[in-house]
């Protein structure tokens, strides 16, 4: 295999979201766009490249960002056709292989070890790649990286975006990550960012050469972890049957509020949406969370088990409701949450609830099929048609969960 022990891709769309718009709307092509809500408590979700060079990017107050970048076209997101272009480069990752793991809606670790005789050298599987995900989604960019392990494809995929490919060869992986700065490694966030370089770690090389037990005396259990990563180092594969663990609802509201009736009906919409997820992936939630964001950004966030597996909307809600007592602070919240975990699938034999929710629960999927066929918000409590306060909600990333099976 010409020297390479194993060919990880690591595929990552160029500012998904906001190149959706362009591609949707010609008239967004070339200008500055920032998806997100237009207001004082929206935040960016991504900043088109057309954007950047004004040092706007994801995560940046909306408020911030149009001081920094005024003339930019403001966009609202759309969650659901993100979720409907995601589908198709997936589909397409899985025609290159059947080892895939998605990580989010725009990117995948694709295993290609053993595809040469059928794409080529890795920089050829590269452009394939990118040529499949341009014709595919009728003119989308991707950036392509290409190593031996999971995290040099993922580092080298960012170096030259938009629009990059970039192959470490074999025995060079470790030379080549030396220069880059700390942030690059795999899971160092602005804190742990501003943690290594208070310690003087500031290029990956420093990690590499640095004594991996102070490491792990500065950071913990992931001071061996990063070490190994600088060193290009990291035996983990791509798991093509990544099963999700938990999903969640949360909504940042344009307009505080700490009134338990009111927490209890954004709870009721999470609860109605992630039951519909739910029953839509044959799966039944065995717990309940509720988080809560205070005003100074403070996640707070309580859990339960429940007494058997659900997967309708008044359990969901019912059970979410009775954990807000355990919230000791006053608020008022400016994120309003819920997510439902120790997932079970609908084949497995566990003990359901009792007969007389079945009714609920016929009633729930009634509804389901009322919003598969005319959308989401065609159906409606009547509490819900004069409440304005939701900003933003998350996007789901459960087609995760369809990741091809390749046992046998």
């Amino acid at each position: 295999m010409s020297g390479w022990s194993r060919i990880v891709a690591h595929a990552d769309m160029d500012a998904f979201y906001a190149s959706v718009e362009q591609l949707d709307r010609p008239e967004l092509r070339g200008r500055p766009v920032l998806v997100g809500p237009r207001s004082g408590r929206g935040v960016v979700l991504t900043a088109s490249y057309e954007a950047r060079p004004f040092e706007v990017g994801s995560a940046m107050p909306m408020a911030q960002a149009l001081k920094r970048c005024p003339h930019a076209e403001v966009v609202p997101p759309r969650f659901e056709r993100y979720t409907e272009v995601s589908a198709a480069i997936m589909d397409v990752f899985c025609d290159f292989s059947p080892r895939v793991e998605p990580l989010s809606l725009d990117e995948a670790f694709i295993d290609m070890t053993g595809a040469q005789h059928i794409f080529g050298p890795p920089q050829d599987m590269g452009h394939a790649i990118k040529s499949a995900i341009f014709e595919a989604t009728g003119g989308l960019t991707i950036s392509v990286g290409i190593a031996e392990t999971k995290h040099v494809a993922k580092v080298a995929s960012a170096a030259n975006k938009p629009n990059g490919l970039t192959v470490i060869a074999p025995g060079t992986a470790r030379a080549w990550l030396a220069p880059q700065p700390v942030n690059r490694l795999w899971g160092v966030g602005p804190k742990t960012e501003t943690r290594l370089r208070a310690l003087g770690y500031h290029m990956i090389d420093d990690i590499a050469c640095a004594d991996p037990d102070q490491l792990s005396e500065d950071l913990g259990q992931s001071g061996r972890h990063l070490w190994d990563l600088s060193r290009a180092r990291d035996p983990r594969h791509v798991e093509t049957r990544r099963t999700a663990r938990s999903m969640g609802s949360e909504r940042t509201l344009s307009v505080d509020v700490s009134d338990p009736i009111q927490i209890r009906h954004y709870l009721q919409r999470s609860a109605d949406r992630l039951a519909r997820r739910l029953r839509s992936k044959g799966r039944s939630a065995g717990g309940v969370r509720v988080r809560l964001k205070t005003t100074d950004f403070q996640l707070l966030s309580r859990q339960c088990v429940l007494p058997a597996p659900t997967d309708t909307a008044a359990d969901l809600h019912r059970y979410a409701c009775s954990i807000l007592d355990r919230f000791d602070h006053p608020g008022p919240y400016r994120l309003v949450g819920m997510a439902v975990f120790d997932l079970h699938e609908a084949n497995q034999p566990v003990q359901m609830g009792l007969l007389a929710n079945e009714r609920k629960r016929a009633l729930e999927v009634v509804l389901d099929s009322v919003c598969e066929k005319f959308g989401t918000t065609s159906l409606q409590r009547a509490r819900d048609l004069d409440s304005g306060t939701v900003q933003a909600t998350t996007p789901d990333l459960d087609f995760i969960d369809n990741a091809p099976d390749t046992d046998g």
